[in-house]
């Protein structure tokens, strides 16, 4: 005999779970999404479900983002530095100088490169090497800089550099006349700069490193081949471990072959077509 008491259905010998019901996977897909991808706490998402036609109680959303880790308080005003990196990429590089010791007929010098890093396409443009950064080489770079990005159909509105006073006001005001703000990063804030300091390091260990350079020319065809490699043969963990550009030799069936720079301090594997 069927129970009347909530416990079994009316008229039906199945057991049914006491409680409110469990809430649909499509709204449980939609709190997330809202949360992921706007940095939204539970009263936000609230307001844009209810603005869909959605009821679904505050506890229930509260719920769902603490069981996936996510703070049910999050405030858009207040974003990570991830959150701003990901809304800005397009438009927002990053720039830093690297040096290297070169011997020279004069005994052995300091020589610098100044790095401009894109954060969308991780796409690195370098300048020319040079013993004395002064303010008439840090505006033609600057300038060259502009030059590159117009033609690789890319775009800068925000420029990252660290507060190193080798960065004079003459090579801010190129910038400001293109539209371009050049922002410094706050002391003590590592991470504001953390993708063109990590290009560097990469640089350095995978290639500087391992080499006495006795000319700029010599440094110059160092760098060069380098950044070669990094766009076109070198894989990415940022960008699914895949050149940043098309590979050189498309991957088909065929045999394994590597190509080497340098000597054979950087190389690529690649199928060659049969």
């Amino acid at each position: 005999m069927a129970k009347r008491n909530g416990t079994w259905g009316i008229n039906a010998g199945t057991y049914k779970n006491p409680g409110r019901p469990r809430t649909a996977e499509h709204i449980r897909e939609l709190v997330l999404k809202l949360a992921r991808e706007n940095n939204w706490g539970y009263t936000r998402i609230l307001g844009e479900l209810r603005k869909l036609g959605l009821k679904v109680s505050r506890s229930t959303v509260v719920n769902i983002l603490r069981k996936h880790e996510l703070d049910p308080k999050l405030d858009p005003t207040k974003g990570s530095w991830g959150n701003f990196f990901k809304a800005h990429a397009h438009t927002l590089w990053q720039c830093d100088f690297f040096s290297k010791h070169i011997v020279t007929a004069e005994g052995i010098r300091q020589c610098f490169v100044l790095a401009f890093l894109h954060i969308a396409t991780r796409k690195v443009f370098l300048t020319p090497c040079t013993f004395k950064p002064d303010a008439v080489w840090m505006q033609k770079q600057a300038h060259d800089f502009l030059k590159h990005v117009k033609e690789e159909g890319l775009r800068a509105e925000i420029v990252l550099r660290d507060r190193d006073c080798i960065f004079v006001p003459e090579f801010a005001r190129i910038f400001e006349s293109a539209g371009v703000e050049l922002k410094k990063v706050a002391y003590r804030a590592p991470n504001m700069n953390a993708y063109i300091e990590r290009f560097v390091q990469t640089i350095q260990q995978e290639c500087l490193d391992k080499f006495i350079a006795f000319s700029q020319e010599h440094l110059d065809l160092l760098t060069g081949e380098f950044i070669e490699h990094y766009h076109h043969e070198r894989p990415h963990q940022g960008k699914g471990n895949v050149p940043l550009t098309r590979s050189l030799h498309p991957e088909v069936e065929g045999e394994m072959v590597c190509r080497e720079r340098l000597g054979g301090v950087l190389r690529h594997y690649y199928r060659r077509a049969a």
